[in-house]
């Protein structure tokens, strides 16, 4: 995809970082640190809430940081007033490991349609060295429908 701005919901890096308040952001330390016309960027320590037994990155926080910023980025793609976003379906590729510093995650499009979106989510360490690369495809659900519970056994 181009770099033509993709996004519906003007929002700040602070505003982003508020509202990961007492989820699993905050719990594993993660933090949004940009944003630009077609992508989203967040950060996760490697400490102790992140590292396996090895002390080495847990793959599941991987993609727990790469599955935070694809549906993040889609909620900002889509009108919340509505549509509503949850994920699909994601896969990982651990390509080497970590074991300090911080992971950086940085979620681009591949697909933006009406009812489904695609993110590639790249994640490296402070070095830029590639540590994850994942897909991310998410569900976009008529809202309505949505709270109401009208729409489960649907996808």
């Amino acid at each position: 995809m181009n770099a033509t701005n993709i996004w519906h919901t003007v929002v700040t890096i602070a505003e982003l970082n508020e509202k990961g308040k007492s989820t699993m952001n905050e719990h594993l330390g993660m933090e949004f640190t940009g944003i630009g016309d077609n992508y989203l960027r967040i950060r996760m320590p490697v400490d102790h809430r992140t590292v396996q037994t090895y002390g080495i990155l847990h793959g599941g926080a991987s993609v727990a940081l790469a599955e935070t910023v694809g549906s993040i980025a889609s909620t900002l793609v889509i009108d919340p007033s509505t549509d509503v976003c949850v994920g699909m379906e994601i896969n990982a590729n651990h390509v080497r490991s970590a074991r300090e510093g911080y992971v950086h995650g940085t979620a681009t499009p591949i697909h933006l349609g009406r009812r489904s979106h695609i993110w590639e989510i790249r994640i490296t360490d402070d070095q830029q060295r590639l540590i994850c690369i994942c897909r991310h495809t998410v569900a976009v659900l008529d809202k309505a429908s949505f709270l109401s519970g009208s729409d489960r056994g649907q996808g």
